[in-house]
Order: structure tokens, then sequence, then C-alpha cells
């Protein structure tokens, strides 16, 4: 795994424009310490850390306290902790004794046992990534061959095929069903837009660049990282402009990032 530190900055919007302050590195140790996402009430942020050889447990950092604590110890590994739409639960990779990937919720009490909520569906082990569209249904990533981006209804148990060969990011689009994925070619990443209503996809723009990692923001639209950079598309101008650059921290490469709900902070995972 590589080694990986997680960042927590806050966000001064005056007027029109962005800038950042207060940069605090709230992991600051050696290994691997990824996928950081706010909770509902943007009071804290879920993630992943290595602290046994090679297995990943969730925790939880209160930003008002600087406090970081476990959110409950497994045998299993888990990835990818994100609050379901109701709070009640963080759903997570889990990674299983047999090497399947499956979606377990765990209770955010921890009180309640994890439950496996995609082991009655069909076909849907080897899950590498997802998001919640709505209260009962998942966009995930299969890791197929090639891999694919699915979305899942938990209602019907349908399983639909969205594309091939997706990027890890797939984002759903304000309060829609609405959502933002992008599918890899050899050089770039398409960005596309799918209408599930519709089941129609639309072309929204692209970037001569693999980085996967991006995010829709409901006030600023599409924003990717690439470097240490956090690039924002004008879709007047259709031109990526520069949003927050933190090379002055030393950051080379930045992955996954996520704003908090009012656009008051951002977190994001620096590659070491």
């Amino acid at each position: 795994m590589p080694d990986t530190d997680i960042w927590l900055v806050d966000i001064i919007k005056k007027d029109g424009k962005y800038t950042c302050k207060n940069p605090l590195n709230i992991t600051n140790k050696n290994g691997y310490d990824n996928q950081p996402s706010f909770s509902n009430d943007d009071k804290g942020i879920y993630f992943v850390s290595v602290k046994e050889p090679n297995q990943t447990e969730i925790f939880f950092y209160s930003i008002k306290n600087k406090t970081t604590t476990p959110l409950r110890q497994t045998r299993e590994s888990e990835y990818s902790p994100t609050q379901t739409i109701d709070a009640k639960f963080i759903t997570s990779v889990v990674v299983l004794a047999d090497s399947s990937q499956q979606l377990f919720n765990y209770d955010v009490t921890n009180i309640l046992a994890p439950e496996a909520i995609s082991k009655n569906a069909i076909n849907t082990d080897s899950v590498g990534y997802f998001t919640w569209l709505s209260k009962d249904t998942i966009l995930y990533y299969k890791l197929t061959e090639p891999h694919s981006l699915r979305a899942w209804d938990l209602k019907t148990n349908k399983d639909a095929w969205i594309c091939n060969n997706p990027t890890r990011a797939f984002k759903k689009i304000k309060n829609t069903q609405q959502f933002i994925y992008g599918i890899k070619d050899s050089t770039s990443v398409q960005f596309r837009i799918y209408n599930p209503t519709l089941k129609e996809s639309k072309f929204f723009t692209s970037y001569p660049s693999l980085n996967e990692d991006f995010i829709w923001n409901n006030e600023l639209g599409l924003i990717k990282s690439e470097n240490a950079d956090l690039l924002r598309y004008n879709e007047q101008t259709k031109t990526w402009d520069l949003l927050f650059s933190f090379s002055n921290l030393g950051i080379k490469k930045i992955t996954r990032f996520n704003f908090d709900s009012k656009n008051k902070r951002l977190t994001f995972v620096s590659n070491l």
C-alpha cells in the first residue's frame, strides 16, 4: 500500500474567489491513511488506516477536538467508509477471508452487528468503489474484466451495466438521480453525465490525463486533481481553471478529496 497522509484545510470565499488557510495533516505518520469522507453533520471525517500489516480499519477524526478514534475493530479490511443518507450507518467495501469484496453497513453507535448489504444481490462480489445515489440505489465499480460501472437497485435487486473502463470516481449531481462518471482511454479521461430516467449518457468534457480522482461540487461543479493542484472545469469558458494548489506544502500528488456540505472545509489525500 502507498504511504499516504490525510490533510484538512479551511476554505475562505471572498468576492467570488476561494482561498485555503490553516492546513493540517490530521494523520501525519508513516503508512497508509486514505479515503476520507466528511460525516453528514460535517463534524468529523471517516477514513481508513493500516494498523496491522495489510489490514485496514475505519477511524473517525473529530474536527473540533482534533482526536482520532476507531469505529470498530474487525478481522477484515475496510475501505471507502461513507455515511449513509439517513446517517445511521457507515457503508464500506470489505475484503472478506475468501478475498471477495462486499459492501457492509456498520452501525455508527457500534451496537448493531455489521450487515452485508450486498450478500443477496445479483453477482455484486468484487466491489471496488461505490457511492449512494439514493437510499435504495448504489452506483459501484465492479472488478470485472474489463472493469465496469454498474447501478444496483436494492428494492428490485436489478443490477444495471453503465460502462466499461470507468474511473474509480463517480459522483451524484446535486439532489437528482443524475451522476457524472469518467471513462478512460489510453491517454485521457472522458467525463459523461448519465440520466437514469432517460437512460441517456451525454458527453460533458475531457482532460488529457489518466488521473481518476474528481468530485462534483454543488456550487463549483466538476473538480479534479492533477499533481498538487485541484482544477475546476468552467462550463462557460470550457476551460480547466486552477482552484487550489498545495505544492507549497511539499505535496506532489493529490488523490482522494472531498468538500464538506457547506464548502467551509476540504480534506484530501497526499501520496508521499
